[in-house]
């Protein structure tokens, strides 16, 4: 029996959801079962690794189990866990509102495509509404383990709008959903077939028992009423009738990872992957491996085919599925890879470790820091392998994953060889703002006598690719690497060379291309602007640090660059939007002496004209580098001025 009762709202978002699933995801309707049967494995998961600890939790029944049943004549369908359960509070919170449920997250990465769409509600923590697909009422009956009989609760809506929540006596922990089906459902899957051929399609690989009623052969059905009636009478077959039912497991409910490789297909790879990262595209690619040895485990790795909504947000969950001897421990165990690597799904079980390891035991773990080692060259091998063999299926790996595996050089200098011969990048070579040219590329097509690889980096690929700092380069036929990614500054800031070729951005110091470049200018020529270049040097005073003749531009007038020993101007860029201050310092303002512009201003008298087209070309400058001016309304009235005295 029920008692106090509670009508309360759904927030604003889980509204929307509500109405997103009931009226837009129809056409994949399935999709509920495999979310719900998730939620109650997750749910066993919980429970036995809190009993690791406190065993009374498991109330004398530690047959953890998902039981799914039908019920014809009351068209429902009940998915029934004994796992951790819920209390009252767990109910409001996780049932009712947003939480921590990814629901805004999930609103925001709607596509508009139903089969995508319907596929995204596990990825993003809101399974639980894929109920009211095929259900007009939903009722949930819980008890958290541990809790009193009478702190059970029972949570019932019908996707309007609101619930009602009420304590009730519930002699078993655990969760039993029951889904009040809609007319139009029940013929579909009010069958014992089409429940069974559900569980085996998307849930096969959950590890806990999914049991259903044993159904008996039409043939032994009748032969066994028939017999009950000579034999017992119709009292006795009656009661024969309402005997228990007999229960039976319905999927393998074993752990994939423990199972030999060669017994495992392709299809049961995918669909555990499925499974453990609520992701609806299936992997590019994996790696399962036993070890045996000094440390036992295993490990199954798997590459996504796409990033996931959260993977630059600084709080995100991210890290491997740790079980030790098949014992759920964490869900997001980030001690087995480094951060760069935070993209990769899958699991480790460990059998070496205790059962009542925890996070702070995890980070002084010598078996743990072996199998992190392990688990990130298996990784970069994978990798490896994909950028050699299946270039495309690398390229679409890039695409999604590049600017976070850019972080590695700067994290993992065990594997910073490694990790270098992954990067990808775009390329003057190329043309093209995809980042298709490694490092091994840049080298074959160095010129002769070339020892330097070139870059720039700028705030955008246009910026980058438009950068007057190339005009020498293209000139030359110089290839220049084009970095607009926000990392690559911390990238080339700790990457300083590849196979003894130093890397060398073209934006910072004297430029000197040695024997590729053919030096047709002359000191004679520099000297005939001394006195031009200590008068400009006058006029811009402290804002640079210093005037010079440069080589390095054939179409432009001039531009900035930073010192050699400076922070590059984009860094400084990057570190002030992010609201730190960046390391005093000052451009370096170079003028081509080539450039009508700059012999025109060689030979004007007229010191606030000269002035004028000095504010001017320097302004200009930092603007084609991508920087901004303290007083733009000064620089457009001085450019007024200018033109207007033409």
């Amino acid at each position: 029996m029920a008692d106090k009762q509670q009508t309360m709202g759904f927030q604003t978002e889980v509204k929307q959801i509500l109405d997103l699933v009931i009226h837009s995801l129809y056409s994949n309707k399935e999709i509920f079962l495999r979310e719900l049967i998730s939620n109650a494995s997750d749910a066993l998961d919980k429970l036995r690794f809190l009993a690791l600890s406190k065993a009374d939790l498991y109330e004398n029944d530690a047959d953890l189990r998902v039981t799914l049943a039908f019920d014809e004549k009351k068209k429902t369908i009940t998915i029934t866990d004994n796992g951790i359960g819920l209390s009252w509070d767990e109910a409001v919170e996780n049932l009712g509102t947003i939480a921590k449920s990814g629901t805004k997250d999930f609103l925001s990465h709607l596509t508009g495509d139903q089969a995508k769409d319907s596929q995204l509600i596990g990825q993003f923590g809101v399974g639980f509404y894929s109920s009211f697909i095929v259900a007009d009422k939903v009722t949930v009956e819980s008890r958290r383990a541990g809790l009193a009989e009478g702190e059970g609760i029972v949570w019932e809506s019908a996707g309007e709008g609101e619930f009602t929540i009420a304590n009730k006596k519930k002699k078993a922990r655990g969760t039993s959903i029951t889904l009040h089906l809609k007319p139009e459902e029940t013929t579909d899957l009010l069958s014992d077939w089409r429940l069974r051929t559900l569980v085996n399609k998307y849930s096969d690989h959950i590890a806990w028992p999914i049991a259903m009623q044993k159904m008996p052969e039409p043939e032994e059905a009748a032969a066994e009423t028939a017999d009950a009636d000579k034999k017992e009478g119709k009292k006795e077959a009656k009661k024969a009738k309402k005997a228990a039912p007999e229960f039976e497991t319905v999927n393998k409910a074993t752990a994939l990872w423990t199972q030999p490789k060669a017994e495992i297909s392709e299809d049961e790879y995918k669909a555990f992957y499925k499974h453990v990262s609520h992701d609806y595209q299936e992997p590019l690619t994996w790696s399962h491996n036993q070890v045996e040895g000094k440390h036992d485990y295993t490990s199954l790795l798997y590459i996504p085919a796409h990033a996931p909504f959260d993977l630059w947000q600084a709080d995100s969950k991210h890290g491997l599925k740790l079980y030790v001897k098949r014992i759920f421990i964490l869900d997001d165990a980030t001690q087995f890879l480094p951060r760069y690597l935070r993209f990769v799904k899958g699991i480790v079980d460990a059998s070496d470790l205790p059962l009542n390891v925890s996070r702070e035991i995890l980070q002084d773990n010598k078996q743990v820091e072996s199998i992190r080692a392990a688990c990130t060259k298996r990784v970069l091998s994978l990798l490896d392998k994909m950028s050699v063999n299946d270039t495309d299926t690398y390229q679409k790996f890039w695409d999604e994953f590049g600017a976070v595996v850019k972080e590695g050089p700067v994290e993992d200098m065990a594997n910073r060889e490694r990790i270098t011969k992954l990067l990808r990048f775009a390329s003057t070579h190329t043309d093209s703002e995809k980042q298709t040219v490694s490092l091994t590329d840049y080298v074959s097509r160095m010129q002769k006598d070339q020892d330097k690889i070139y870059y720039v980096t700028a705030s955008s690929y246009n910026a980058a690719k438009h950068s007057p700092h190339l005009e020498i380069f293209k000139k030359k036929g110089i290839e220049v690497l084009l970095l607009s990614d926000r990392v690559d500054e911390w990238l080339v800031g700790y990457l300083s060379d590849f196979e003894e070729k130093k890397l060398q951005s073209i934006t910072k110091g004297k430029l000197e291309l040695d024997d590729v470049e053919d030096k047709k200018e002359t000191k004679e020529q520099d000297k005939n602007f001394d006195s031009m270049l200590k008068q400009m040097k006058d006029i811009l005073g402290e804002r640079t640090k210093d005037v010079r003749i440069t080589h390095r531009l054939t179409d432009s007038p001039a531009c900035v660059v930073a010192d050699e020993d400076d922070m590059g101007l984009e860094m400084q860029r990057i570190l002030q939007s992010a609201g730190q201050a960046a390391p005093p310092s000052k451009p370096v303002f170079e003028i081509n002496p080539e450039h009508v512009l700059l012999t025109r201003l060689n030979d004007v008298q007229d010191d606030d004209m000269f002035k004028e087209w000095t504010e001017v070309l320097f302004e200009q400058a930092l603007l084609a580098e991508g920087g901004s001016l303290d007083n733009p309304a000064a620089f457009v009235k001085r450019m007024n001025r200018l033109l207007t005295a033409v």
